[in-house]
């Protein structure tokens, strides 16, 4: 039985997940490796400390279905649509951005589980924390090393992290990859967002208008969003708000009626 590592618990190592379960003409045992606690990567929903069932989306906030995307993935949107893991997105936004044939969906459970139902479709092997350090080449074997843990073999291995992170391995690997391919791994670029994730005493109601703010007027704030409202599940205290780090603004902290949860995505 061949062994296959993905490295990278996000939306894209999770799908490639569960299509090579799908699609293998012979069995595999899947692995997944994620450097953070939990899954999500860029679709990261947070719990409250004190109420599991009090959720935040500290990632995407909505699922854009494009007529392109519609006419070549329908089969995928069906999937999450039938299963409740999407439904239509109602709630009004402030601000977004509607082009013609677009569809909108909301994730009622958190963007997260996107990516949790997929890996559950995987059967995959999980470990969080586990921080990828270097890949050789042994014996036809990928020997994989990582900061905790002794190093494991493995026949196939997909990389799925940020391109970064990519160019950071150490080993064969990095001998492997072409100038070419180098050139490319480099010039991506990323734009960073912090969020952060406020909960609210149970019954709390903020009183707008709209369920989710696109915010042009400021130069720190991008979006802020009232996550029960979005996801039109009555009030369960939660709101989120990104803000750009590339604003001279120091950072600050926040003292609201509420539980706090920041992350840097």
């Amino acid at each position: 039985m061949g062994r296959v590592l993905i490295v990278g618990a996000g939306l894209t190592g999770s799908l490639c997940a569960a299509l090579l379960r799908r699609e293998a003409s012979s069995p595999l045992r899947l692995t997944v490796w994620d450097k953070a606690g939990d899954s999500g990567g860029r679709m990261t929903t947070a719990s409250s400390p004190h109420n599991p069932q009090s959720t935040v989306d500290l990632g995407a906030q909505y699922i854009t279905c494009t007529p392109h995307y519609a006419k070549i993935h329908q089969s995928f949107y069906d999937e999450l649509l039938a299963d409740g893991i999407l439904k239509p997105l109602t709630s009004p936004i402030d601000g977004m951005v509607i082009k013609e044939g677009d569809c909108n969906f909301v994730a009622p459970h958190g963007v997260s589980s996107i990516v949790n139902h997929y890996l559950k479709q995987s059967g995959a092997d999980i470990c969080f924390r586990q921080r990828v350090t270097q890949i050789n080449l042994r014996n036809n074997k990928w020997e994989v090393s990582r900061e905790t843990g002794s190093s494991e073999q493995f026949d196939i291995i997909v990389l799925t992290m940020p391109a970064p992170q990519i160019l950071q391995l150490r080993g064969d690997i990095a001998n492997l990859i072409s100038e070419c391919q180098r050139q490319q791994l480099e010039s991506v670029s990323y734009s960073s967002r912090y969020a952060l994730g406020l909960f609210y005493e149970a019954g709390t109601k903020i009183d707008v208008p709209w369920a989710g703010r696109y915010i042009t007027s400021n130069p720190c704030i991008r979006f802020i969003s009232i996550d029960n409202k979005k996801r039109n599940i009555g009030y369960k205290c939660g709101s989120q708000l990104t803000w750009s780090n590339d604003s001279s603004s120091p950072a600050f902290s926040c003292v609201w009626r509420g539980w706090i949860y920041s992350v840097q995505l």
